[in-house]
């Protein structure tokens, strides 16, 4: 399993029949300041079985301070501020928790 220390679990809930519009401005606007400052995701998904209209994403991280600092740098590139005005109304709410990892001893050496 591919894990980092710190991950960022973030999950929106989009404005019901916006998925599309939302993930095309995520895509186009959002996506090359987050692999700029973040990296690429560990994992991205939307919802398709209980509550709907969410995307799911998770980003992984060195420390704390690497989350705050690479955090930091996305909000202050001029480039985002787009992609938040044009989603503004798209997305209703938003969770956002910090995660570590468990490691078992069980799943040592298993190929995924």
């Amino acid at each position: 399993m591919n894990h980092k220390p710190v991950v960022d679990h973030r999950i929106y809930t989009i404005r019901p029949r916006a998925m599309g519009e939302f993930l095309e401005l995520f895509d186009r606007l959002a996506m090359p300041v987050l692999l700029r400052h973040l990296g690429p995701p560990l994992a991205f998904y939307t919802s398709s079985i209980g509550p709907l209209n969410q995307v799911v994403h998770l980003w992984g991280y060195d420390s704390l301070a690497d989350f705050e600092k690479r955090s930091l740098a996305r909000d202050r590139d001029p480039a985002f501020a787009p992609y938040l005005t044009a989603t503004t109304g798209l997305v209703l709410a938003q969770e956002t928790r910090i995660i570590r990892p468990v490691h078992f001893n069980a799943l040592e050496g298993l190929q995924p």
